[in-house]
């Protein structure tokens, strides 16, 4: 219900340090706070998972979403893939994917990602010999996942609606314009902290 939203976002805002910051993400935030997201970036992220992941501040709509449902490890497994696409150095191949590796894909992961056997296994031999693109297949399994799952209850929820909808637009007599506006506030600041 709409009070149950209010209050898992007011808890949100409450637990901002669940965010994880780096100096370059807090300077960043500064400026962007500032700017607001249009309409028009927001309506692109209803057009695919990929428009609303490949946005830092729909990422962070999406992680808010995905935490309130207890779910998040698919969007941290997917983003701890692409940043692991991004290593450099050879030597820190190995490491990185047996992290990634225990963290979301072994019988005991602390967050393990639903996969199926056949995934599972293929990525397990791949862990042999790591490669840049040793967690392709899983990486991708958990994309459509999302994509057929909780991204389309994203799109209903109201971290989604009350940030393409107009302040005021949509307001009944059992909801005043600040009671929404303030919901969209709340909205913005959660992804704002995040992002």
């Amino acid at each position: 219900s709409a009070k149950d939203m209010k209050h898992r976002l007011g808890f949100l805002l409450q637990k901002s340090d669940s965010c994880d910051y780096s100096s370059s993400q807090v300077k960043k935030e500064k400026i962007s706070s500032s700017q607001r997201l249009s309409q028009e970036e927001v309506r692109k992220w209803a057009d695919s998972l990929e428009n609303l992941i490949h946005h830092d501040r729909g990422l962070a709509a999406f992680r808010a979403f995905l935490k309130s449902e207890y779910s998040e490890e698919n969007i941290e497994f997917w983003v701890s893939c692409e940043e692991y696409k991004k290593t450099k150095s050879p030597a820190k191949l190995s490491p990185k994917a047996r992290k990634i590796y225990d963290e979301f894909i072994s019988v005991q992961a602390t967050k393990e990602v639903n996969l199926d056997s056949c995934t599972r296994e293929k990525t397990s031999h791949n862990m042999l010999e790591p490669t840049l693109s040793c967690f392709d297949e899983a990486q991708r399994k958990i994309f459509t996942l999302m994509e057929k799952d909780s991204y389309r209850r994203f799109l209903k929820s109201p971290y989604y609606l009350d940030l393409v909808s107009p302040p005021g637009a949509g307001c009944g007599p059992e909801n005043c314009k600040r009671n929404h506006t303030h919901s969209l506030d709340c909205n913005s600041n959660i992804i704002s902290q995040c992002a």
